[in-house]
Parts: C-alpha cells; sequence; structure tokens
C-alpha cells in the first residue's frame, strides 16, 4: 500500500463532532490526515502525524470533505439554452422541455453518451465534488434506459432508474406505467441501486400519486431503494409518499405544508433541496432554515440537467443555499457532504475519518467560509492538487 500525508492544513472541516472543535463541522487547525491508497487511515494535529510515504504541503490551505452530488441527470444530448433564457424573459416551468432532451439523447450513440458524461464529470471533480449520483430519464423506451444506466454505472455505482420522468409524447398513460412497472423495470433493475418518481400533479407530463404509488410499489420489489422527485411545482402529495416508502431522499421540496415538514422530521427522509433549480427557473427558494429548525436532515446537489439547471457547481449550490435559503456557510457545507451522504445512505463518504474514502478537496483560501463568500470562484479542486512528493530518507 501507498500513503500520503496531506500536512499544515490551515483549516480541516472534518464533519466528525466529537473530532477538533466539537461542531458539527469537526474543525481541526494545523491539521494533517493520512492515507493509505483510497482510504483515510488517521487523522490530527500536524506535529503528530505517522510517516507516510508521499507528502502533500496544504501551506495553511483548508480541507474540506469531497462534496456529494446526490441528485443529477448527467446523461443527455443536446442543450436547452432557448428555453432557458425564455424563462427569464417570463415563460413558466412545466416540465414539458423534458421531451427535447429525450429526442436528442435518444439520437445519440453510446460512445457521444460515454463522452458527454465523462466531460461533466470530470467538470465536477475539478470543482471538489467527489462523488456523484446519476440518473436515467431522457431515454424513455426500454432500449434507451438501458444505454443510460450502462454509461453512468461506468462513472459511479450510484445509479438510479428513472423511467418515471415524464410520459412521453404520444404514449397512453396507463400503457406507460406499466411499462415502466414492467419490461422497463425488469431490464433497468440489475443497473440501478435506486429507483426514482417525478411526482408532480401540477405537470400534466410528471406522475400523480397513485402512479407514483405504483412505479415505487414495483421498485421496491425489484429490490431498489428509493428516491422521489416531490413538491417541486405546487404542493402536492410527493413528500408523504417518500415518507410512506421510506425514501432515503425527497428532492426539490420548493413547497412544504406544516404536515410536510412534521413527517421529514418523524422520518428518515432527507429533505435535498436543489438551489440551481430555483435559480434557473425564477422559483421561489425553499425554506431551508424551517426543515433545520424543525430537525430536518437536508442534503444540497445541482441536479445538473439540460432543461432546470445546467450547472455542476456545488460550490455554487452552497452560496446560493446560504444566500436564499437561510443556511450559515458551515450548514450549507455539511448539507453538501454530510448531508448527502445520508441521502444516498453511505457512512464512507462525507466525513473525514479513518475508515472513509479518501476523498478529501482543498480551498484555495484559509476557511469553508470563503466558498460562500467567494462565489463564483473556482477556489475549490480535490486533491492530489499535484502530484504527491515522495518522502526523502533521512
Amino acid at each position: 500500500m501507498t500513503s500520503v500525508v496531506v500536512d499544515t492544513i490551515g483549516e480541516l472541516v472534518t464533519n466528525e463532532h466529537e473530532t477538533g472543535d466539537g461542531s458539527r463541522l469537526g474543525v481541526l487547525t494545523d491539521a494533517a490526515v493520512v492515507c493509505e491508497d483510497d482510504r483515510i487511515v488517521w487523522v490530527g494535529p500536524s506535529s503528530d502525524a505517522p510517516a507516510a510515504d508521499h507528502r502533500i504541503d496544504a501551506a495553511g490551505r483548508a480541507v474540506v470533505p469531497g462534496f456529494v452530488d446526490s441528485h443529477s441527470h448527467l446523461v443527455f444530448a443536446g442543450d436547452r439554452a432557448a428555453e432557458f433564457a425564455a424563462r427569464m424573459a417570463g415563460t413558466s416551468y412545466d416540465g414539458g422541455g423534458i421531451s427535447a432532451t429525450v429526442t436528442s439523447t435518444r439520437e445519440a450513440g453510446v460512445e457521444q453518451l460515454r463522452l458527454l458524461v465523462a466531460g461533466r464529470i470530470a467538470e465536477m471533480r475539478a470543482q471538489g465534488t467527489t462523488t456523484v449520483e446519476v440518473k436515467s430519464g431522457y431515454g424513455l423506451t426500454v432500449d434507451d434506459e438501458v444505454t443510460a444506466l450502462i454509461v453512468a454505472r461506468e462513472f459511479t455505482d450510484e445509479t438510479t432508474f428513472l423511467g418515471a420522468h415524464v410520459v412521453p409524447a404520444g404514449v397512453d398513460r396507463t400503457d406507460y406505467v406499466e411499462l415502466v412497472t414492467g419490461d422497463m423495470l425488469r431490464a433497468c433493475a440489475p443497473l440501478a441501486r435506486w429507483i426514482d418518481v417525478f411526482c408532480e400533479p401540477h405537470s400534466a407530463h410528471a406522475f400523480d400519486a397513485d402512479e407514483a404509488r405504483a412505479v415505487l410499489t414495483a421498485g421496491r420489489a425489484a429490490e431498489l431503494d428509493v428516491r422521489m422527485h416531490g413538491n417541486q411545482l405546487g404542493p402536492g402529495p410527493g413528500v408523504q409518499l417518500a415518507v410512506e416508502f421510506g425514501a432515503a431522499s425527497v428532492d426539490h421540496c420548493t413547497y412544504l405544508s406544516a404536515a410536510d415538514v412534521d413527517a421529514l422530521a418523524a422520518s428518515g427522509t432527507v429533505a435535498t433541496l436543489l438551489p440551481g433549480v430555483e435559480f434557473a427557473t425564477r422559483s421561489p427558494y425553499p425554506d431551508g432554515r424551517a426543515l433545520l429548525d424543525a430537525g430536518v436532515t437536508v442534503a444540497l446537489a445541482t441536479d445538473c440537467n439540460p432543461g432546470t439547471c445546467y450547472s455542476s457547481s456545488m460550490p455554487l449550490m452552497i452560496a446560493l443555499a446560504v444566500r436564499e435559503m437561510g443556511l450559515t456557510p458551515g450548514e450549507a457545507l455539511w448539507s453538501a457532504t454530510a448531508g448527502s451522504a445520508r441521502s444516498l445512505r453511505r457512512t464512507d463518504i462525507g466525513r473525514i475519518a479513518p475508515g472513509c474514502r479518501a476523498d478529501l478537496a482543498i480551498l484555495d483560501a484559509p476557511s469553508h467560509l470563503h466558498l460562500a463568500y467567494r462565489m463564483g470562484v473556482p477556489i475549490v479542486s480535490t486533491l492530489p492538487v499535484t502530484a504527491p512528493v515522495p518522502v526523502q530518507a533521512s
């Protein structure tokens, strides 16, 4: 095994409240992290760091857990820039533009999709993201959904079957739900960890509560874990249905009733907020402060997709959550790391502790506060930032 020590870290955010300053972020100063291959083996003061084969000098910069982007739609071709421009001019969003991406994605070959996803993953890693969930949902035929998941699995273990994204144009709703819960599910389940559904009664293109329940019931019977798009365009049944099914996460949560917040607080379901969507659709932002104050676990993710948030930047999501959703910089960072890890039911990511994956991000700044303070500035990258320097024998 090859060991690497990252030392002289000015501020290390571990997300271990028993470490360092005792806060939820578990902040250590003048710290070091030792990794062996892809695992963390030691965390502590720089002066106490054990010997290692290679060294990375953080030179007083801050190190945080790699971002966990727990909601993305990376397998697509084409773009919808004109739709974005129309929304900025006042056109409302109802989910109908998805069909344009379906057409472009079906026309793209697997090699083109592979290259497109590889480029988006590289873009994410360059901004500090080390884990990403990727959904299907722009194929909407058995073969095209299978292709999307095959491509996604080349880049992540966190793959989600989203055949129930929208009802394709010209297809009977009842027939399509039967396809999603039947032949499509049987073909896609071996390639996915999760099942998801866009439950949105305010869109003629998405699925109502009964349809969503049928999709989730079939997915759970196929031994897929449950996620949910819910309460994005207006009040609806998504949150309550997610809690009923014990979903790991319900995503968007833009329009919540007091009963929805109470249900989330009493459950193990994470509320994943996607502030880039509100930015790109001119929708109201969810009240993240109210969720946190009620005891709900909150995650942040990009929802990177061609229609409602063509951004791969988790630092931007952190800044938006601080500015528009009432989160503190520390809460936003925790939500983008440990919170998103919880939404994926993972304990080996989103933290810097022995046994966790060696997923570290370094800031060209002395503190995590700069993630929101220097919005839009590329100050984050994944480690190692340079080739580790071999330690010379004395």
